[in-house]
């Protein structure tokens, strides 16, 4: 068949050029006829006739891009999905670049409510509508904050059966028509209808809701893998005995074994942003950002406001400076006789304020002082006086040099200099 103006061409392909026309980019023309030398579109301007090469542009999601993705595997708190189309793009749904092919929902970005696992509220092979929020080192994406995201259609782990919405059981959103199969899902209000949107169902995920006593446990907590949770496992119903492998596992991660270890201990502190008393998996640092997860979700989307930003900072240097104080200040001394003794060192500094301890570094071997020592003051406002007062004066006729102790001085200086 040969191409005209407006078809399709690829190298090879015979083209059909008008009389008065001459063959342009594109088109090798001899006695025989002409054919296409390379893919594009047949053009004709200003007498020639050539082929548009043009290609369209890459389909590679971008921040606020809306997707269209396939549950592929459910982690421990991220589910990762397949890019299956980009809405509002033109060519949407040509095949994305291998390496913008998956995208990771982190848990908390799932719904407005506290989830343990991401298998409690997604299944693998559930179609997700999602929006894209983050594109380094690798794509992330959420279905929180707008009733269009979410999951729009899922199928029945038991028997294979599209499953609908529900109502009947609290925080049992969705049910099988064929078998006694109900669970949880974070809900579109697309759901059951393709990628047209219905009604308002955004109830059925009860955002903010605390978990009824039933869904609470066999939520999978301590953020076990979904086959660890009855209600987030994609491959067993709702009700079925736990593997002994698994039941060995947890009883040996209770008694302190296992690859899991022993449960970490939570410690109370307050969000250093909003003021709300919450639990972190590690002992606070005086002076250093403790938020809620609803505080870090903020500051990370960058919606939390400059008065908020500097009220922390407030809090931080007031917290910062307390620690300093509270942690008192250790005093490098050297040129210290090799006659003064700790007691002398000692009567000389605690006329400037309780001390905690007072050493002279002596050598190992022959147990003779090395001519310097150090001091910690319980207060680091006294030991910044005793600084100010001792440095340069003498002790058994030695004059004697007193600053702040640089912890690990020396061998910084050592691998400085091998560097």
């Amino acid at each position: 068949m040969t191409a005209t103006v407006g078809d399709f061409v690829s190298p090879g392909s015979s083209v059909a050029i008008p009389d008065g026309i001459e063959a342009g980019d594109g088109i090798h023309s001899d006695s025989s006829g002409s054919v296409a030398v390379v893919t594009g579109t047949l053009v004709q301007s200003d007498g020639t006739m050539s082929v548009d090469a043009s290609r369209p542009s890459v389909n590679s999601p971008q921040i606020g891009d809306v997707i269209i993705a396939e549950v592929n595997r459910l982690n421990p708190k991220t589910a990762e999905v397949r890019v299956l189309h980009i809405e509002g793009k033109d060519g949407g749904h040509r095949d994305v670049p291998a390496g913008k092919l998956f995208a990771d929902i982190f848990v908390t970005n799932f719904v407005d409510r506290f989830l343990p696992s991401a298998g409690d509220a997604m299944r693998k092979r559930d179609v997700v509508r999602a929006r894209i929020v983050e594109l380094e080192p690798m794509l992330k994406a959420t279905t929180r904050d707008n009733p269009e995201l979410g999951v729009l259609h899922a199928l029945c782990p038991q028997c294979g059966e599209d499953l609908e919405t529900s109502s009947e059981t609290p925080d049992f959103n969705v049910a099988c028509p064929r078998c006694d199969y109900t669970g949880y899902r974070v809900l579109s209000n697309g759901f059951g209808r393709g990628h047209v949107l219905g009604s308002d169902i955004q109830s059925l995920n009860r955002p903010g809701a605390r978990w009824s006593s039933e869904a609470e446990s066999m939520l999978g907590h301590d953020g076990a893998r979904p086959y660890l949770s009855p209600v987030a496992d994609h491959r067993r119903g709702m009700s079925h005995e736990m593997p002994d492998s698994v039941r060995r596992q947890r009883a040996a991660q209770s008694r302190g074994g296992g690859r899991g270890g022993p449960r970490r201990e939570m410690h109370p502190t307050t969000c250093t942003l909003c003021g709300t008393k919450t639990k972190v998996p590690f002992k606070p640092t005086p002076g250093k950002p403790i938020r809620c997860r609803d505080c870090m979700d903020k500051v990370k989307e960058g919606k939390a406001s400059k008065d908020e930003l500097a009220k922390e900072r407030k809090v931080l240097n007031s917290a910062r400076a307390g620690a300093e104080e509270s942690m008192g200040l250790k005093l490098f001394v050297g040129g210290v006789s090799y006659d003064a003794t700790e007691d002398d060192l000692r009567e000389a500094f605690s006329a400037h304020g309780e001390l905690t301890e007072v050493h002279i570094a002596t050598d190992r071997d022959t147990g003779r002082s090395k001519g310097f020592a150090f001091v910690t003051f319980s207060s680091k406002k006294h030991g910044l006086a005793a600084i100010k007062a001792l440095h340069d004066s003498k002790i058994h006729g030695r004059k004697i040099s007193v600053q702040e102790s640089n912890p690990g001085g020396r061998d910084r200086k050592r691998r400085r200099r091998r560097n």
